[in-house]
């Protein structure tokens, strides 16, 4: 183990103060964690985001001035070293797959306890997704809409160059197993499904696993499910 201590720099955006000081509460007294800075609005946190580059923005999806989604995805393209991790009250919300979309690398729904809350930031903070998978796949099938009919090649960018495995691969990822599970169900190591999925995030131009099953659902690959009644 390296000794490292660098702290990760978190960025805090919510525009109820008791919100703010609650999180920064959670977060300021753990010795792995510095709040740099608090925002009231989406612009403020991608000017402070600017200001202090953070390396995790925790950010509420709903608020005024600039909303979380608008201001995620400046964030993703102004300062993409800053992984955005959105909060939203409702653990179904149609902004948080916008946010994900525009580039969110994780989703908490503000009734998280704050053991979660540290461990999505550290999460967040190594480049993994934090979505609890099955709650990802429930999100994104009930607002993502896939195509009804088959498309002609070109859903999404570089979908050709995967190989036959790598396709096996990302259907699995986007129906909501984690790597240990696909690893069981294709009978490899996990070590060997992350290169899996490191190659497809390339080739797809993802980058992380929230993206890959948004782009699952929207290039058909996995069919959003429709509540059909049992036969």
């Amino acid at each position: 183990m390296t000794g490292s201590t660098e702290r990760i720099r978190v960025l805090i955006a919510d525009d109820q103060p008791l919100v703010r000081r609650g999180l920064a509460l959670i977060l300021a007294p753990d010795p792995g964690f510095d709040v740099v800075a608090e925002a009231d609005n989406g612009q403020r946190a991608v000017d402070l985001a600017h200001e202090y580059r953070p390396d995790v923005v925790v950010m509420d999806i709903r608020m005024p001035v600039l909303d979380g989604v608008q201001a995620t995805e400046r964030l993703t393209r102004e300062l993409p070293a800053s992984r955005v991790l959105a909060l939203s009250t409702f653990d179904m919300d149609e902004y948080v797959v916008a946010a994900l979309r525009a580039g969110a690398s994780g989703f908490l729904p503000k009734d998280v306890s704050p053991e979660e809350l540290l461990a999505a930031v550290r999460t967040v903070h190594t480049g993994e997704a934090a979505v609890a998978p099955r709650l990802l796949t429930r999100l994104i099938s009930t607002y993502v809409t896939a195509p009804r009919v088959p498309q002609p090649p070109s859903p999404a960018p570089g979908l050709g160059e995967l190989t036959p495995r790598e396709i096996e691969v990302w259907h699995l990822l986007a129906t909501g197993l984690d790597n240990a599970e696909i690893a069981s169900a294709m009978g490899i190591s996990v070590s060997t499904v992350k290169n899996y999925i490191t190659s497809i995030f390339g080739k797809l131009s993802v980058r992380d696993r929230a993206q890959a099953v948004i782009a699952a659902y929207e290039s058909g690959l996995v069919a959003a499910r429709s509540a059909n009644p049992a036969g």
